[in-house]
């Protein structure tokens, strides 16, 4: 199930659209932040924001590889137990999906940063048109937790 149908009817508790630049990726990054240290929740800070740069960088590259110039908007809700869920959606075409890469390859390891910190995580498309929702949940035990 996409969190999608369950993040936005439901009201998240922050939500922020932004066009597809890579200058605004440390503004979203930035306003992430401020919602965690608003919830006193120091404890998901280092994790959420590594997660949050990389699906918002990689939605980002996404659109600017296609084309796309909708928005690309981030939600997060949080969850029984104190959990973050947090939702970037995005226009362009195709999944994020594994690649092999070398040893001192610059790029390519998100998934691989999503997959140890996210406690739960996961990839959904949106309707039959181009552009996909990628989701984790964050929590206080999340390291290595998946």
């Amino acid at each position: 199930m996409c969190p999608i149908t369950t993040v936005v009817p439901i009201r998240p508790d922050f939500s922020l659209g932004f066009l597809p630049v890579p200058s605004l990726v440390r503004e979203v990054r930035a306003a992430v932040r401020a919602l965690l240290v608003t919830a006193h929740r120091d404890d998901l800070v280092d994790d959420t924001l590594l997660l949050t740069s990389e699906v918002v960088t990689n939605a980002v590259n996404a659109c600017r590889g296609s084309s796309c110039t909708s928005l690309v908007t981030v939600y997060a809700k949080w969850m029984y137990g104190g959990a973050l869920l947090v939702l970037v959606r995005d226009y362009a075409p195709g999944v994020p999906h594994q690649r092999a890469w070398a040893v001192d390859a610059e790029g390519g390891r998100g998934l691989d940063l999503i997959r140890g910190c996210a406690t739960h995580w996961g990839v959904c498309r949106h309707g039959s048109g181009p552009g996909k929702a990628v989701w984790f949940r964050v929590a206080a035990t999340a390291r290595g937790a998946q």
